[in-house]
């Protein structure tokens, strides 16, 4: 088994597991998109499965100095790898319309043109170095937490987050590294957390499993390309209500899967499966 992580912290966090796997484990620090390379580096060929566990870990949520979360005040950072350009590089370096489509297309919110707006305000001022300035910032817009409601700065923190990361880019990226790696018969699995990871796995396993393509009722169904996975199942797997008690976390994942089959891979366009195109990031550092 080969363990890829971004996170040099969870590398080192493994070294257990290491010891216990006795040789039958190895942990490879790197981007799970870039698959294909640390397979050909460790000479690995014929994959019988991959897994794909997208997004951010309660490690990282859990220690404030990450500055992934809006509950504790720590640096505004979010970089899984710690390398790269920072959230506070974004939020203080990018253009106001650039920031309000990060936030609108990652998080879905829907003032995101007025978040922006505000976040350049505050930092002609004094530049957002905290999770606290921003989340102050969020709250000058949309108000405080209500009860029975999520944070407000809910949506802005996971489209910085996943921007930072360039997420969405590496989970299209990884899919189509594990259509080229895996074997005939291989098993595909993916666990996402939110609607936007979700909506481009699905798009990518329905378009690589389908054998037609939908026509008119004037004309009839085309041939396409021949598949390459067989669906699992059409719809994902949600959590049980015991793994919902068990780990509260995992109320909002979902599972799908797929089969390779002895069809030849073919090119993958972000774009086709949903991938939105956004602003280069801005350069590290004041």
């Amino acid at each position: 088994m080969i363990g890829i992580d971004r996170d040099p912290t969870a590398i080192a966090g493994g070294a257990g597991l290491l010891a216990e796997a006795a040789g039958r484990l190895r942990l490879v620090h790197g981007r799970f998109g870039d698959m294909e390379e640390h397979a050909e580096a460790l000479e690995l060929a014929g994959i019988d499965g991959i897994v794909l566990d997208v997004g951010v870990s309660s490690m990282q949520i859990d220690e404030a100095e990450r500055g992934f979360s809006f509950r504790f005040d720590g640096p505004l950072d979010m970089r899984m790898s710690r390398e790269g350009p920072s959230a506070a590089d974004v939020v203080n370096r990018l253009d106001g319309r650039e920031i309000a489509r990060i936030i609108s297309v990652l998080g879905e919110e829907r003032r995101a043109g007025q978040i922006a707006r505000a976040i350049v305000r505050r930092r002609d001022t004094a530049p957002l170095e905290r999770t606290g300035d921003l989340v102050s910032v969020i709250e000058s817009v949309l108000g405080g937490k209500r009860v029975g409601e999520s944070h407000p700065a809910t949506r802005t923190f996971q489209a910085i987050r996943i921007y930072v990361n360039r997420e969405l880019d590496e989970l299209g990226m990884a899919l189509a590294a594990a259509e080229q790696m895996l074997a005939e018969g291989g098993r595909l699995a993916i666990v996402s957390f939110h609607s936007l990871e979700d909506r481009i796995v699905k798009r990518f396993l329905a378009e690589r499993s389908r054998t037609t393509a939908q026509g008119s009722r004037h004309m009839a169904d085309v041939a396409v390309a021949p598949p390459t996975f067989t669906l699992g199942r059409r719809s994902g797997t949600e959590p049980s209500e015991a793994e919902v008690a068990a780990n509260p976390r995992s109320r909002s994942a979902r599972l799908r899967f797929a089969v390779r089959t002895a069809n030849p891979a073919r090119t993958l366009d972000l774009a086709d499966i949903g991938v939105p195109v956004l602003p280069e990031p801005p350069r590290q550092g004041a």
